[in-house]
C-alpha cells in the first residue's frame, strides 16, 4: 500500500493579522503542489487586502503592511473563495494538504469562509508535522516551531514567515521526519486519523499540567480546524 511520502502532496499555509485564529484574517496564502518525487509541479499565491487594518506586530512579521494590502491586495472574499476552491480540489482528487500547525491555518480559512459564505471544507487528508513531532520525538528539548524544526532537519527556510517560503519549507521538513521516523509513512488518510487523536492527547496532557499553577486554563484539542464560536460573541 503506498504511503503519502511517495505519492503527490501539496502544503499550504497563511500569513494573517493576529495570533486568534478565529479572528484573524488573510493576508497572504500559498498551496504548493509536488509529484510523488518532491518536484514543485504548482505553486498558488495570494495577496488581500483583509478589509481591517493589519496590526504593525503582524505586519513586522510578514512584510506586508495595510497601504500595500490595499494597494496591491485582491478582495479578501474572492482571495478566501479561491483558496478554499483549491485546497478542496486537492482533497477531492485524494492529495494530502500539509500544513505545520494545521489548526490555526484552516481556523482561520473557516472563519473567513463563515464570513463571506464560502462553503467549508471537507477537510481530509491533513497532514501536520507540528502534531507529529510533539509525538514521535516527544522528550526533543527546545522549540518546535517550524524554523527551529527545519533546522534540525537540515531544511533550508529563506524568506521566513512569507506564506510561499513556510508552504515549502514545511513539506520539505516533513518529508525529513518521514525518513526519520518510519512510522510516520502510511497512507494519509490513516495517518490523518491518528493526529485528531495525537492532538486531543496532547492537549489534554499540557491542560492537566497548567491546571496545576492555573486551575481554569483549558486547551483546545480540536484538530485540523476549531469548532465556530458563539456567533453572538462577535468575535468575527
Amino acid at each position: 500500500m503506498s504511503t503519502w511520502n511517495t505519492l503527490p502532496r501539496a502544503a499550504f499555509d497563511l500569513e494573517t493579522t493576529g495570533r486568534n485564529s478565529r479572528s484573524a484574517r488573510i493576508v497572504t496564502a500559498s498551496i504548493t503542489v509536488v509529484d510523488a518525487d518532491g518536484g514543485i509541479v504548482k505553486e498558488h499565491e495570494w495577496l488581500a487586502d483583509p478589509g481591517v487594518e493589519i496590526p504593525t506586530e503582524a505586519s513586522d512579521i510578514h512584510g506586508v503592511t495595510t497601504e500595500r494590502a490595499r494597494s496591491e491586495g485582491r478582495p479578501a472574499a474572492d482571495v478566501t473563495r479561491e483558496v478554499a476552491a483549491a485546497l478542496q480540489e486537492l482533497f477531492d482528487t485524494g492529495v494530502p494538504v500539509i500544513a505545520f500547525n494545521a489548526s490555526y491555518d484552516f481556523t482561520v480559512l473557516a472563519a473567513e469562509s463563515a464570513r463571506y459564505g464560502v462553503p467549508q471544507l471537507s477537510r481530509f487528508p491533513v497532514l501536520d508535522p507540528y502534531i507529529m513531532n510533539k509525538q514521535v520525538d516527544r522528550y526533543r528539548k527546545g522549540k518546535r516551531t517550524l524554523t527551529a524544526l527545519c533546522e534540525e532537519y537540515g531544511v533550508n527556510l529563506d524568506n521566513a514567515h512569507t506564506s510561499a517560503a513556510d508552504a515549502l519549507a514545511t513539506l520539505r521538513m516533513l518529508d525529513a521526519m518521514a525518513g526519520k521516523f518510519p512510522k510516520l509513512r502510511m497512507p494519509a488518510s490513516h495517518l490523518h486519523q491518528l493526529q485528531i487523536e495525537w492532538a486531543s492527547a496532547q492537549a489534554s496532557d499540557f491542560q492537566g499540567y497548567l491546571r496545576k499553577t492555573k486551575p481554569a486554563a483549558v486547551i483546545e484539542g480540536d484538530w485540523p480546524v476549531l469548532p465556530p464560536e458563539d456567533a453572538g460573541r462577535g468575535d468575527f
